[in-house]
């Protein structure tokens, strides 16, 4: 990482994180991101188990950092992240980040995703896990989705399927996100190939 990520670039992030029956895992997710300074649109996505409760219990420990969004059913994390992406324009925030809140996600890797942003080289960041880390099946599947989004969409990606991506402000509102489910991560990188959006890769933890 070049850019030393500052208190004022955290302030200007916002993290976005859609739960869905997240009760068991969310907490040290959430909990981590705030201790690092950052602040989350978190958007329960009609979870049929107490993860509203348990994001309201570290949203007492950190009301300044966390604020939630519930969707009354089910849309999927599609959905669950367009509305975060929408929700989080009332911050007028520089820098937008999305995350998985099942714990597969680092805080610790959060620095150096918003760095090429901050920095100035790239308007949108995709964190690659090493393929090679990920389980057989997984990896094998990644490795397809890979193939067809070159195929597709003429993007070379080590990671399409990916939930761990970053964009400006200026490039979230060039870019429309229609996917209801997992197909969010190939429409990402469809929308900032279509708009021209510069982006980097970062390899991340998984």
């Amino acid at each position: 990482m070049e850019y030393k990520i500052t208190k004022e670039d955290k302030d200007a992030t916002f993290v976005v994180l859609p739960a869905y029956n997240e009760a068991t895992r969310i907490q040290p997710v959430i909990e981590a991101i705030a201790e690092k300074g950052y602040n989350m649109v978190i958007v329960n996505d009609g979870s049929s188990d107490n993860t509203l409760d348990v994001i309201l219990e570290s949203k007492r420990k950190y009301p300044d950092r966390i604020h939630l969004y519930s969707l009354i059913i089910n849309r999927g994390v599609g959905v669950a992240t367009s509305t975060g992406f929408e929700a989080v324009l009332k911050f007028n925030p520089k820098y937008i980040v999305s995350m998985d809140s099942d714990g597969q996600h680092s805080a610790d890797d959060l620095d150096a995703v918003i760095e090429p942003l901050v920095a100035g080289r790239a308007e949108a960041v995709i964190g690659a896990r090493p393929l090679e880390d990920m389980p057989k099946s997984r990896n094998i599947a990644n490795s397809i989705m890979n193939l067809l989004t070159r195929i597709f969409y003429d993007v070379d990606v080590s990671d399409s399927q990916t939930g761990f991506r970053a964009i400006t402000i200026d490039a979230l509102n060039k870019i429309t996100i229609n996917a209801q489910g997992y197909l969010i991560s190939l429409e990402f990188i469809r929308e900032i190939n279509d708009n021209n959006i510069p982006f980097e890769e970062v390899p991340i933890q998984t």
